[in-house]
């Protein structure tokens, strides 16, 4: 069961929104008596996993389990893979896939591994969309990116997936827990999202299912926090659409529908601006704790984005006294057609910054080169 955490609404397990006020459903599951409350932890992109699944204890003493992986085995805990990584424990499942957390036995440093269920490391689309998810993963190198770092295949037929594994909180999990985040953080978490999404359509790179589930708060060693995409594995190359249209018409969904885009839901090309109204979406998420669009169902929830305006941000929460300005740039983050919106992810998160701080909400500003800078090592 979920519930509302504004209403106290129940609903079934497979809703996610309240249909009463739009708020975020979170899991009203109950915990085994003297059960600890989940705290952040160890969670990693993988295709199809959930946030809930990646929540895990520490592993107690794992010597008496096997060394090495058998094929088709279901959890790999424990077991030395490829001969070089030994599967400390299993952080989130799907469909498609398992993930663990993994120490390289030559340099101790800690990764996530995916590995690609037994039944379909035999099926040729999932290998071909799995093949193009690494070689588009292994280019997107960068801080707020959790990006492919290695495909690989053992002896017994065990294919896998080698990531930066990232430890903190899943972006909707905190806003859950806080009800809503104030602006100052909303706007650092931006620019870090929107840098991540800078390289990757800089390399005509669209990630398609950016959403608060999709990114993690991480903590720098100093303390202070910064914000990492994760889950690229729906991202499509502008110039293989057609490809990876063959390759995903078996009924895989690319995308969550709470979080696209008016274009995406009519099954049109994508470029970045699908990702920017994305962003959008989850701004004005993190800042009011809802999202803009009303409706009883997702799918009345996907028709008001095809045909209605958002819910002015001030006239969601007026008590919270946002910057008319900020709800300026989330409008135009917003708008149905690609071409009326920011053009790019730092003209959005540069033009937030600048509502958020009392300044002008236009486009780009000298603070869009200080971005490309960074990303560029310039």
């Amino acid at each position: 069961m979920n519930r509302c955490p504004t209403c106290g609404t129940m609903y079934g397990a497979d809703a996610r929104f309240c249909t009463r006020d739009g708020t975020r459903l979170i899991s009203a599951a109950p915990r085994p008596v003297g059960a600890q409350a989940p705290r952040p932890a160890p969670a990693s992109a993988a295709g199809t996993e959930t946030p809930d699944a990646a929540r895990s204890t520490a592993p107690r003493d794992r010597g008496d389990l096997p060394a090495s992986p058998k094929p088709g085995q279901q959890n790999l805990t424990g077991a030395l893979l490829d001969g070089r990584y030994r599967i400390i424990m299993k952080v989130g499942e799907g469909g498609m896939s398992f993930v663990y957390m993994a120490t390289d036995i030559a340099t101790q440093e800690r990764y996530a591994i995916k590995v690609l269920s037994a039944a379909l490391s035999h099926d040729a689309n999932a290998m071909a969309r799995l093949k193009r998810e690494a070689s588009l993963g292994m280019r997107l190198a960068h801080p707020n990116i959790c990006h492919i770092m290695r495909l690989g295949e053992t002896e017994d037929g065990i294919v896998y997936v080698v990531m930066p594994f990232v430890e903190g909180e899943v972006l909707s999990d905190r806003t859950n827990r806080l009800g809503r985040l104030e602006l100052p953080m909303v706007t650092r978490f931006v620019r870090d999202i929107a840098e991540g999404l800078t390289l990757a359509h800089s390399l005509k790179i669209v990630h398609r299912d950016l959403k608060p589930e999709n990114v993690m708060v991480c903590k720098r060693p100093d303390g202070t926090e910064f914000a990492v995409v994760m889950d690229f594995g729906l991202a499509k190359e502008r110039k293989a659409e057609g490809e990876l249209q063959k390759l995903t018409a078996t009924g895989i969904i690319l995308g969550t529908p709470e979080f696209m885009s008016p274009e995406q839901l009519r099954g049109r090309p994508l470029d970045g601006r699908t990702d920017i109204y994305s962003l959008g979406l989850m701004t004005y998420e993190m800042l009011t704790g809802k999202l803009p669009f009303q409706g009883r169902t997702q799918q009345e929830m996907m028709i008001a984005r095809l045909k209605s305006d958002p819910t002015p941000l001030r006239k969601m929460r007026p008590e919270l006294d946002l910057p008319e300005s900020v709800e300026r740039v989330l409008n135009k983050a917003m708008q149905r057609s690609p071409d009326d919106r920011h053009q790019t992810a730092v003209e959005f998160a540069e033009a937030l910054s600048n509502a958020a701080s009392g300044g002008t909400s236009g486009g780009a500003s000298p603070g869009d080169s200080k971005i490309l800078g960074r990303l560029f090592g310039r």
